[in-house]
């Protein structure tokens, strides 16, 4: 595995690539043996990779439960507990389904109060979670299973409702009880180790009705939504 690190330049008609923007790799099925060799060949080249494996995985909701650990954040901010402190403050709960003691804890607590909690695999674009009784369903059907790793639990956020108009073709327009989210963009680049940018780049506020229990923009369900801020 000498030539692991190795980079190498990546060309297409005749052309150096500069930027690899990676689409792709957000759900299981997206990896073929053929993707992963086309993924390591973009990790290992000279181009600028939009994400990089690392801030690719970062953002999975495995390595995100995985963050919210005891412990863990404290690795990277060893000498600034404040930081830790502000960091841990905006996690939901997030708990491990693996087999094992915290696993099994983490089953008997979902399939005991359902509603209080969110099962999420690993997929995005909304329309992916499962709430409620579904959530005893699947999981009575992986219990006993290593597939239940692929699940993470997470505590239920329950958001104020607010009355609102969701504008859509073809769709009435009328008040109804709404529920929104608001993500934040951010900008990050580094060279190797050295960071060179680290900022916030904006917002994007995501509004469906409140009869949905999940779902995204992709997803047809919610709408973009602005702010109001008073």
């Amino acid at each position: 595995m000498s030539n692991v690190n190795v980079s190498h330049f990546i060309f297409r008609d005749g052309h150096e690539i500069a930027v690899v923007y990676y689409r792709y790799g957000y759900m299981p099925q997206h990896y073929t043996e053929k993707n992963w060799e086309a993924r390591l060949m973009m990790e290992r080249s000279r181009a600028v990779k939009c994400p990089d494996i690392a801030s690719h995985l970062a953002g999975t909701k495995k390595v995100q439960q995985e963050l919210s650990k005891p412990g863990i954040l404290e690795r990277f901010f060893p000498d600034n507990p404040d930081a830790v402190s502000r960091i841990r403050s905006t996690f939901a709960g997030l708990y491990s389904l693996d087999q094992g003691d915290e696993g099994d804890r983490a089953l008997a607590m979902a399939l005991r109060d359902p509603d209080m909690f969110v099962l999420k695999p690993q997929r995005e674009g909304g329309g992916n979670n499962i709430y409620g009784e579904k959530i005893c369903h699947v999981l009575n059907e992986v219990k006993d299973s290593p597939e239940r790793s692929a699940y993470i639990l997470m505590d239920k956020i329950t958001p104020l409702p607010v009355s609102n108009c969701i504008v859509r073709r073809g769709s009435p327009l009328k008040p109804q009880t709404c529920l929104s989210e608001l993500g934040m963009f951010g900008v990050y680049v580094r060279q190797g180790t050295e960071m060179v940018l680290n900022e916030c780049a904006g917002h994007l506020l995501r509004t469906k009705s409140s009869e949905f229990a999940d779902g995204g923009v992709a997803a047809g369900v919610a709408a973009l939504d602005n702010p109001y801020l008073i």
